[in-house]
């Protein structure tokens, strides 16, 4: 994944332009901001989130207003629009999850990474979020890890510290491997 700021001016590869083009052939003449979801999941997937300068520059590229992307990239919430942890542990919060105890799991993930809800802890491994329904109602208390969206249902403290331990696992042997 690539590091970005939000500041410095975007070249996108041409892989991933490539991609974009592929998204917006798909669509009539004069449709290509149908792509646009799309193309904004490519360039958080290439970034880890998407700044200011990637949605002008997906903009640009749409032939679109700035405003129009950041309008969607705002309203919804799998987009981020700051950096984040290169674990995202989102938890359910509402109601069914939070009567068998998904604010008290949250309370304990902020404990336990010492990081309150939206900042990315210091080895920049993991941020938490609370979450509208993920449709996991019977299974609750339940979270999903973005990016790759797994689920982990019936949460106690002790399968959080087994998840996390994991995850710290998973990305040690990554980086070992690189």
């Amino acid at each position: 994944m690539l590091k970005i700021s939000n500041t410095e001016d975007i070249t996108f590869r041409p892989a991933l332009v490539a991609k974009f083009d592929e998204i917006v052939g798909r669509y009539p003449e004069g449709k290509q901001k149908s792509g646009l979801l799309p193309i904004l999941h490519l360039v958080q997937a290439e970034y880890g989130w998407v700044s200011t300068p990637a949605m002008d520059k997906v903009a640009e590229y749409l032939e679109i207003k700035p405003i129009e992307v950041y309008e969607v990239a705002t309203f919804y919430t799998m987009f981020f629009l700051k950096p984040q942890g290169k674990y995202m542990l989102e938890v359910c919060r509402t109601g069914p999850c939070a009567v068998v105890g998904a604010e008290k799991i949250m309370k304990y993930i902020e404990e336990k990474l010492d990081v309150k809800e939206g900042e990315v802890t210091a080895d920049g491994l993991f941020s938490w979020r609370g979450v509208e329904c993920l449709a996991a109602c019977g299974t609750g208390p339940v979270l999903q890890i973005s990016p790759e969206y797994t689920y982990y249902e019936q949460l106690t403290e002790k399968s959080v510290d087994e998840l996390i331990e994991s995850l710290r696992r998973k990305s040690s042997e990554n980086t070992e491997v690189l």
